[in-house]
């Protein structure tokens, strides 16, 4: 096994935040931003890339072209590194960035790679190989909703996905297939098929409010699908920010309120 070895422990409900344990000279790897707490004797080191041993036998040229497919997905040139240094069990601890779940995902048990949206990667062992996926096909590029590009995940060890809402994972037998929200397509094994498929009939595509497009995808493998992604979310704050922007609603609950609402083209 490359990757370390690491155990864990997720806490919360709508909040969560996952608690990984560390044995001596031990290490996880996070994204900037996601630190939550540590014990004491656990170090904090900047890595430029992954830190992956793909990538450490590659020398600098690895360290090079891994930072700057993590620049490509739109994370940071550095990745965040805990290492124990000490005696003993030591806990470090990662939080969701929004109200969702966190999934653990053995690499060694799913066939050695997950592909998954740009912003789902959490955390890993050390050893996780973190890169790029690229889609060959032109309409998941155009239209699937992450463009041309998604985020790997490739090793034999433990990684973190964070995902909006409630969190459903599918099993998919050979020639199964699921249709899916682009937005709600959260990550999915390396033999899954996944393509784009246009939603059928014309009213359907002017006034059902749906989107254009389906994500195909089909079996055999498994699937993560998520309840609510965070463009949906924001869409939600940024709409009710522009309703009630101007000192909130006065008359909010009322019929007056609801009829203000209305003439100042807010409400229906």
């Amino acid at each position: 096994m490359n990757a370390h070895e690491i155990d864990y422990r997720i806490l919360g409900e709508e909040m969560q935040f996952v608690e990984v344990e560390l044995d001596p000279y031990e290490t996880v790897v996070a994204e900037s931003g996601s630190f939550m707490m540590m014990d004491d004797d656990i170090e904090l080191s900047t890595l430029f890339g992954d830190g992956s041993h793909q990538e450490e036998n590659q020398g600098l040229w690895g360290k090079v072209l891994s930072a700057g497919k993590r620049i490509i997905t739109g994370e940071s040139l550095f990745m965040t590194a805990f290492t124990h240094q000490g005696v003993g069990k030591k806990t470090v601890s990662f939080a969701s960035p929004y109200p969702g779940k966190i999934i653990p995902m053995d690499l060694s048990e799913l066939g050695g790679k997950i592909v998954c949206q740009k912003d789902a990667f959490l955390c890993a062992a050390k050893g996780v190989s973190v890169g790029i996926e690229f889609s060959r096909k032109l309409g998941r590029g155009f239209f699937g909703g992450e463009g041309f590009i998604m985020q790997k995940l490739e090793g034999d060890g433990l990684a973190f996905v964070h995902a909006g809402g409630h969190v459903v994972e599918r099993q998919l037998g050979v020639g199964e297939s699921l249709r899916v929200d682009t937005g709600c397509l959260v990550a999915f094994t390396r033999d899954i098929d996944y393509d784009i498929e246009m939603i059928k009939g014309i009213r359907n595509v002017l006034f059902a409010g749906e989107g254009l497009f389906y994500a195909r995808l089909q079996g055999p493998g498994t699937v993560w699908v998520q309840s609510l992604p965070f463009s949906r979310l924001s869409d939600r704050i940024m709409a009710a920010s522009r309703r009630y922007g101007k000192g909130g609603s006065k008359g909010e609950g009322s019929i007056l309120g609801t009829l203000g609402d209305i003439v100042d083209g807010d409400g229906w």
